[in-house]
């Protein structure tokens, strides 16, 4: 059966246009301004609602292998689609680690038919496995992650040469997280020796700090220019780090970079708030750095925006010593409408939004017939209610969780529906039929 969308605000390419989208086999078969109606045609009506490309998440923490009491991937890609996310790209710090092509794979076949949005994997480098990195195909994953900072296991990549090799060698793009751990770790040995294991969270951005971010980032840009390597930057959080990348055209670029909502969203005042349900590592920064990235993200400087989604349970979250409570927030089922938030408090524009949320990850990691609204293209849609507004609350969580740093928030803005390859998997507030999401495709020379 034929799916006709009626009288939709479309959003796409930065152009508005009130079209009506015919989509059959998964994909947009028809864009015009009038679709006549048929019989055998299930029919949506959007009257006047903005209709987007769903959002592509290029960095979240499923916890799937090993760690599925915090989410797995059925849960949290379900938040996902609630939220407007319609395709993801999965992080390798899971048990077990995702740093061999054989673990890869069987991840691959392991979470086969259980995503509700589109799925990648990152394979994760280590101090020893360049030989794995070496041997990666150009369609087999999203790219090599490299925490140049704290992780979990063996995924802390220390040694200069291993550093070396993987951002000469990798024949695919390198996403790092850019801490510098020595910094860290010195910010940690002062701040232990004056509170004790009572650090106040008001600390953690002073302890995770602008230079700690600063000469990683610098590190890897200088290898990536020395190298010519591909390179994308996580989760940036400083006003003195957008220093290090340029306005060029996302086609141009050799060296892209990301944003994440909580950093957008958040300064360090929340802390008081949200305590340890802000935790995150880099840290929410100052109202200064927070418009830094803004001003970024306007100009350039920086490609896409993600949700670096890190679900812990309530219970972990809530330790009382600074150092055992862990780093990460569920952010997946209300990413898009925080954007929208933001857009309503006039520090972005809807055409902002799509561009970095919805088409800039698809051309960034050349994602094959996705991110855009298009005809030949897979029908990954999002339908939303800009007028209405909602008040968030633990209880309206899908994530494993059960919780969200949002909670007594309102933001401006709603998904009322989410089509992933052309199905309707989501619809004003309720989950519907299977799990429909597939392995994404790329296309890369």
């Amino acid at each position: 059966m034929k799916t006709l969308i009626k009288n939709a605000k479309v959003l796409n390419e930065g152009q508005y246009s009130h079209s009506d989208i015919l989509i059959q086999q998964g994909r947009i078969e028809k864009i015009a301004t009038n679709i006549p109606a048929a019989n055998e045609f299930k029919l949506i009506e959007a009257d006047g609602q903005l209709l987007i490309p769903g959002m592509i998440d290029d960095q979240v923490h499923f916890r799937d292998p090993g760690l599925t009491w915090k989410g797995d991937i059925t849960s949290e890609s379900k938040a996902a689609v609630a939220g407007g996310i319609t395709s993801y790209m999965d992080m390798p710090n899971v048990n077990p680690l995702t740093t061999s092509i054989e673990a890869l794979e069987a991840k691959y076949r392991q979470h086969q038919n259980k995503s509700w949005a589109n799925y990648a994997f990152y394979l994760g480098g280590t101090n020893d496995n360049i030989d794995e990195i070496r041997q990666l195909k150009k369609d087999q994953t999203c790219g090599v992650k490299v925490f140049m900072g704290a992780s979990t296991g063996n995924m802390l990549v220390d040694n200069e040469a291993q550093l070396v090799r993987i951002f000469r060698d990798s024949p695919l793009l390198v996403a790092t997280h850019c801490e510098d751990t020595p910094t860290i770790l010195a910010n940690e040995a002062e701040f232990k020796a004056k509170y004790g294991d009572a650090i106040p969270i008001e600390c953690h951005p002073q302890i995770r700090s602008h230079e700690a971010c600063w000469k990683s980032s610098l590190m890897a840009v200088e290898l990536a220019k020395q190298y010519d390597t591909r390179l994308h930057v996580l989760h940036l959080t400083t006003a003195k780090e957008m220093a290090l990348f340029n306005d060029l055209p996302l086609t141009q670029k050799r060296i892209t970079a990301e944003a994440c909502v909580h950093h957008l969203y958040f300064n360090d005042s929340a802390y008081l708030d949200k305590k340890t349900g802000i935790k995150c590592n880099p840290a929410i920064k100052s109202e200064a750095d927070r418009q830094a990235l803004i001003k970024a993200l306007k100009t350039g400087k920086i490609d896409v925006i993600a949700t670096d989604h890190a679900p812990h349970t309530k219970e972990e979250k809530q330790n009382p010593s600074y150092f055992k409570a862990p780093a990460g927030l569920p952010l997946v089922q209300f990413a898009l409408p925080m954007l929208f938030d933001l857009v309503a408090k006039g520090d972005l524009t809807l055409p902002e939004v799509v561009q970095k949320a919805c088409h800039n990850p698809a051309i960034l990691f050349n994602i094959k017939e996705r991110g855009f609204i298009r005809e030949g293209y897979w029908a990954d849609l999002v339908l939303i209610d800009l007028n209405a507004k909602q008040t968030i609350s633990n209880q309206s969580v899908l994530y494993k969780c059960g919780w969200t740093p949002l909670a007594n928030n309102t933001l401006q803005g709603k998904i009322n529906l989410t089509m992933v390859n052309g199905q309707v998997v989501y619809k004003q507030a309720q989950i519907i039929g299977e799990p429909k999401g597939m392995r994404l495709e790329y296309v890369r020379e």
